[in-house]
């Protein structure tokens, strides 16, 4: 089996090449540092299997960044048949240092100048037959965004693989310093561009986007129009669904378990089936929302969302890498803490670990989605979603204010503002998707198993005396105090092994699943006392995957359990806060 490896600078789109060649599902987004995993996948290359793997974006082979290292690791250590270097057709010159420290090694070398189509509408022309000849290997014109050139580039490349593999020494790799002279040279001598690029699109948009007063706003209206739209449309899908499963149990799942004794038909149906529906509910609108933040994250509105907060976040020991982070989190705060690989000082990295579990992840989206929508109007729901977004981004600033004098850093900040492109349908299916499937895999997994749990719990060793009531009782006197009823503490308690079990557990505790959940909880819980609950469930300890990449990540048990004690005391401080306060207004 052959062996390559997918190098390049961040953002040149390495990760597009990646997905375009293995039909991967490696994440593709339009701000550097996504890439810190190293990820791998097999095709038949004419007659040959490959393996190519996809190395975190590196700018040079003696930075030292983790990601940096990772990538370095690899190469120094891999038996190579080829390496296929990613860089930005635009940007050729402060990008062919890297093809010239790996030409100094003697790397079996395939160099893909991506983004001609970018590079053609800003009438910059290549000589690739000129770059060949001084980089003595072979260059192709390609885009990753678009399929062009890849059938010539997966040519050039099965040709390279009459050479024998070689595994590279990096001691002998020359500093970039070192070759900038002859990196001018070759640009030269090989690209012609414009003296002066005219202003185009990108810059006029960012006059807005960028505007140190409008910028801020804009980017506020920009997610509320996120979920305004995954309201308006995802809720529609979302009774659909409902009421397709709802005619499956009637029709279907009653008569089969009729015969059934008691324990078992309360297992399956209220145990099994009413949480796990009420969970795979919300699927089409985790698939919507995904879909809509693949948009603005494909498009370069994010990498300027982090340039905008630079400088907020540098007054608090962050900075705009911080906020990408975040911003990841809102998805999922794993691959956020791994993403903090790229943040070179350790202090700095600690500090941003301490802040991102604050992120409104996708699996707290799916509690306050259900709430806001039931305890609130239409017109109101996405206000109440939005100021739990904004409160989730002022906390980990918070956090990050207090703790900074622990954690101090002066390593500085640089960041690519990429131009802004029209995202792929592809794209934005293959992220909606991976996002649904994700969760519907863990449905089938854990939530399953926690639904299950919370009806023993609630069942024996009778209803009326259950475990589930039992551990109410003794969290009563901690969270009365934040309007929280007893019996939720069941739910919360499972929200520590996933906040995906949180809806599923609410459920089963209260016998009803869907708009009957709804119906129930809008009985149970007026407005103050679900906001409070939701404040809990945004501040309080993430789940355990988030936990254990923490100490992964940190390497230190004493860092993951202060953060832990942290999250905790700072959700019932605020939920007190608020509860206490608007009792005390009279609402």
């Amino acid at each position: 089996m052959k062996r390559v490896a997918l190098v390049g600078m961040p953002n040149t789109g390495k990760s597009t090449l990646f997905n375009r060649l293995t039909g991967g599902t490696a994440r593709v987004a339009n701000w550097p540092g996504l890439t810190v995993e190293l990820a791998s996948s097999r095709i038949l290359l004419g007659a040959e299997m490959v393996q190519i793997f996809d190395l975190p974006g590196i700018y040079d082979l003696t930075g030292g960044a983790e990601d940096e290292q990772v990538a370095q690791r690899f190469l120094a250590e891999a038996k190579l048949d080829a390496i296929v270097l990613v860089l930005n057709a635009t940007q050729l010159d402060r990008q062919l240092a890297l093809a010239l420290q790996l030409q100094a090694l003697g790397a079996p070398l395939l160099v893909c100048l991506n983004m001609c189509d970018e590079a053609k509408r800003a009438a910059i022309s290549v000589d690739c037959d000129k770059l060949s000849q001084e980089l003595g290997c072979p260059v192709q014109l390609i885009s990753a965004k678009l399929g062009d050139g890849l059938f010539d580039a997966k040519t050039k490349l099965s040709r390279l693989f009459t050479q024998p593999a070689v595994t590279l020494n990096l001691s002998r790799v020359p500093t970039a310093v070192s070759v900038h002279a002859e990196e001018k040279r070759i640009f030269q001598a090989a690209v012609h561009q414009p003296p002066i690029l005219a202003a185009d699109i990108t810059a006029k948009v960012d006059q807005f986007v960028l505007h140190p007063w409008l910028g801020l706003p804009l980017f506020i209206i920009v997610m509320l129009g996120l979920f305004q739209l995954t309201y308006t449309i995802g809720t529609p899908l979302q009774d659909t669904l409902e009421a397709g499963l709802g005619w499956f149990k009637e029709t279907a799942l009653l008569p089969m378990t009729q015969g059934l004794p008691s324990f078992w038909q309360g297992l399956i149906v209220s145990g099994l089936f009413d949480g796990v529906t009420t969970v795979l509910t919300f699927a089409p609108i985790i698939f919507l929302f995904f879909c809509l933040m693949s948009v603005i994250e494909d498009s370069g509105y994010f990498a300027r969302a982090a340039f905008m907060m630079d400088g907020i976040m540098s007054r608090m020991g962050l900075d705009g890498r911080g906020f990408v982070m975040l911003m990841m989190g809102f998805g999922c705060n794993v691959p956020a803490i791994m993403g903090t690989r790229v943040i070179r000082d350790h202090k700095a990295r600690l500090l941003t670990m301490l802040t991102i579990p604050f992120s409104l992840c996708s699996a707290r989206l799916q509690i306050f989605l259900f709430l806001s929508g039931a305890l609130f109007s239409p017109a109101n729901a996405p206000w109440v979603l939005l100021s739990l977004y904004i409160i989730s981004i002022l906390i980990a600033m918070g956090t990050a204010l207090l703790f900074r004098s622990r954690f101090q850093s002066n390593e500085p900040f640089a960041l690519e503002l990429p131009p802004y492109r029209l995202p792929l349908l592809s794209h934005i299916w293959r992220r909606g998707w991976g996002e649904a499937r994700d969760f519907l895999r863990l449905a089938s997994t854990m939530i399953v198993v926690g639904v299950v749990l919370v009806w023993l719990l609630t069942n024996f060793p009778s209803p009326q005396s259950s475990y589930a009531l039992m551990i109410s009782n003794f969290f009563e006197p901690v969270l009365s105090p934040i309007g929280i009823d007893s019996t939720l503490s069941i739910a919360l308690i499972f929200g520590f092994v996933a906040k995906e079990v949180v809806l599923g557990a609410l459920s089963v505790i209260t016998g009803h699943e869907g708009a009957a959940l709804a119906t129930q909880l809008a009985h149970t819980l007026d407005p103050v006392s679900a906001y409070s609950f939701m404040l809990f469930t945004l501040t309080y300890i993430p789940c355990v995957s988030v936990i254990a990449a923490m100490k992964k990540e940190s390497k230190s048990t004493a860092f993951t359990a202060f953060s832990l004690v942290w999250s905790l005391g700072l959700a019932w401080t605020i939920s007190f806060v608020f509860y206490q306060s608007a009792r005390g207004l009279g609402f």
